[in-house]
């Protein structure tokens, strides 16, 4: 990694994080109102479900089939959570598949970065500093990097960006009345504060889903299923059945796995706009279960 892209990804790190503590004063000082939080969740779910269901779901594990036009919304929509271009993003996830918990793997908290805590924080936040967007797009991400339309959008990550900090900005200016302070106001919950938390719980499935939890399958790697992190995560913290599964367009396996993202593809395809929905039968799920798995 170049020192140019670990001074971008810190600065990435960083100012959300100082967003955040401003943040944190303003509902000290009751200087927020309901606007504010408003856009805060919009952007949150909207730039979230472009994580979920499109960098991860659809263009990496190809979960389910869409019409382009949706994929290339997606791409744009994970692009606007700022944590990385969707070939970076998807090279990385499946670099991190291949290798998961084994040397290779981009992210793991048990292996190439020391153990423990230390390990813990390579797979959370470490990692942007050494191995984040280093996975060979040809090799990883061949059918993205034949397409010219994602090729498109991966070289416009910087100015999604921009478009990611600018459209909570006007939100804020003009549901404040068309006001500067409206549009401050907007920048910082729906901006900074936003990318900040959409990237720490995005972030928390890598260290923490590898880390603590329950898991029942088995497999090889480490990861784990984390039921408080569900509903923050759309569905991804059901880590550990997504990587006996890794294809399954469903991470919650079992009724009550709270899944946001997949009941999203569910609505999806029952409105004609995805199909081939990848689905994992109960029998196959038995013959991978642990046979001392809790209940």
């Amino acid at each position: 990694m170049t020192r140019a892209e670990r001074t971008v990804n810190l600065i990435g790190v960083v100012v959300p994080f100082l967003g955040v503590l401003v943040a944190i004063g303003l509902l000290w000082d009751r200087a927020v109102d309901g606007p504010d939080l408003a856009i805060l969740a919009v952007m949150y779910l909207l730039t979230g479900v472009g994580v979920t269901v499109g960098f991860h779901r659809l263009l990496t594990h190809r979960s389910f089939q869409t019409y382009v036009w949706l994929e290339r919304a997606l791409a744009v929509l994970g692009s606007l959570s700022v944590q990385g271009s969707v070939m970076d993003w998807v090279a990385d996830h499946r670099k991190h598949h291949a290798h998961a918990d084994r040397e290779g793997d981009p992210h793991s908290p048990h292996v190439g970065h020391g153990s423990g805590l230390r390990g813990l924080w390579h797979a959370h936040a470490g990692w942007l500093m050494r191995t984040q967007g280093q996975a060979d797009w040809q090799r990883y991400a061949r059918d993205l990097y034949d397409d010219p339309g994602m090729r498109r959008i991966g070289r416009r990550f910087p100015l999604l960006v921009l478009v990611s900090l600018l459209v909570p900005t006007v939100l804020g200016f003009v549901l404040d009345g068309f006001s500067a302070a409206g549009a401050l106001r907007g920048f910082l919950w729906g901006g900074l504060v936003r990318i900040f938390l959409v990237h720490h719980v995005t972030w928390s499935v890598n260290s923490i889903c590898h880390f603590f939890g329950s898991r029942r399958f088995d497999i090889e790697d480490r990861s784990t299923n984390v039921a408080w992190l569900a509903l923050p995560s759309l569905g991804e913290s059901w880590h550990h059945n997504h990587h006996a599964f890794p294809r399954s367009a469903y991470h919650g396996l079992r009724r009550w796995e709270l899944d946001p993202s997949g009941l999203i593809i569910s609505a999806l395809h029952r409105s004609g706009l995805a199909w081939n929905v990848v689905r994992i039968a109960p029998e196959r799920q038995r013959q991978k279960t642990l046979v001392d798995a809790s209940a």
